[in-house]
């Protein structure tokens, strides 16, 4: 391994030595926000350091088994050595590029709840019935990871589609999973309403954005624009008598966005901000990463959202993944929320090109 890193490595260590040493004073003990922040940090950094003094481990062990084996009079000895230095050479390997995989910089929003919005795209009532599977599929992956989902506002059609559906998922780490969702999916199957049983395709958007606090995205109330109106239905009878129901316009930006699904007013408007937040966090974002793009002259980071990143082909039980070029013959387990495979390779195929680039880097 590189000397630049092994000094990375050595310096991230002493500093879990620290926090260590911090966590067991007494002075540190009594603050409670404190302790917290420092326990944070050093449960991020143990898996660092214990990866790192198991590759020292092997490193030490190799070097004498190498020794042995130039040393070694007997050939069956000699023969043990060698076994044993192929195993660890192997070993010392795999323990640094996943080393190297440790170090890359961490997105700080992974460990956030996020904010999902699915509308539907081309396609008309069929599109809306897709964006519902979505919705479904998204739920039962929340399910098998033990995550909660809070349904924040819906706009549903007379089958039982939407055609706009956003919820929240409450969950430790959703964010470093649910990112690579973001863009549009494409579904090609005979729709329930096509009675010469031909096979349509439509698409449906996904965002998704990590939750925002208040003190990370701070909003002047006056440039806010805050209305009240009776809930209503699908079908646009009004539900209350009251105005509960909110729509909130962020003017500087233009971004609306409207809550009706809780039976207070307080709960919607507090709903609203939420999904604002995560929203003007995501604009930003973005045009921080056209401007790097700008200045490299070629794309980095994640596929704009206009590009096609998924199709799901029911008649031949297909999900492909665009991006990365992986096909799945197992297209219900993965509506169901068997999602896995395909974060667990995208995830994959992110660690790989950044480490690449990060083994280049000067």
């Amino acid at each position: 391994m590189e000397r630049r890193w092994l000094e990375k490595l050595e310096a991230v260590e002493r500093r879990y030595e620290e926090l260590t040493a911090l966590l067991a004073d007494s002075v540190v003990a009594a603050d409670l926000a404190r302790l917290r922040s420092l326990s944070q940090e050093r449960e991020e950094l143990e898996p660092i350091v214990e990866t790192f003094r198991r590759y020292r481990t092997v490193s030490r062990q190799r070097e004498e088994a190498q020794q042995l084996l130039e040393t070694a009079e007997e050939e069956e000895l000699a023969a043990l050595a060698r076994e044993e230095l192929e195993r660890l050479t192997e070993e010392q390997e795999r323990l640094e590029q996943e080393l190297l995989r440790q170090l890359l910089p961490r997105d700080p929003n992974d460990e956030k709840n996020v904010i999902v919005e699915i509308r539907a795209g081309a396609g008309g009532e069929e599109a809306a019935l897709f964006a519902a599977d979505l919705f479904r599929m998204y739920t039962r992956y929340a399910e098998r990871k033990g995550w909660a989902v809070e349904l924040l506002s819906a706009n549903e059609t007379g089958l039982g589609g939407f055609k706009e559906v956003i919820f929240m998922i409450r969950g430790r780490g959703a964010y470093s999973r649910l990112k690579y969702e973001s863009g549009v999916h494409r579904v090609q199957r005979i729709p329930i309403t096509e009675a010469s049983g031909r096979i349509h395709t439509s698409t449906a958007t996904v965002a998704v954005l990590p939750e925002m606090d208040e003190v990370e995205v701070q909003i002047d109330p006056k440039d806010l624009i805050i209305e009240t109106f009776r809930a209503g239905t699908a079908g646009g009878q009004h539900m209350q008598k009251n105005e509960t129901a909110v729509r909130i316009t962020h003017v500087p930006t233009g971004i609306v966005v409207s809550c009706q699904d809780e039976r207070s007013q307080f709960q919607n408007k507090q709903r609203a901000l939420a999904i604002l937040r995560a929203r003007l966090y995501e604009l930003e974002r973005r045009k921080r990463e056209a401007e790097v793009r700008e200045a490299r002259r070629s794309q980095v980071g994640t596929a704009e959202r206009a590009e096609k990143i998924r199709t799901y082909n029911f008649p031949q039980n297909r999900v492909t993944d665009h991006r990365i070029h992986l096909t799945l013959y197992r297209l219900q387990e993965v509506l169901d929320g068997d999602l896995d495979p395909l974060i667990e390779a995208l995830i994959l195929d992110d660690q790989t090109r950044r480490l690449a680039e990060l083994q280049t880097a000067g």
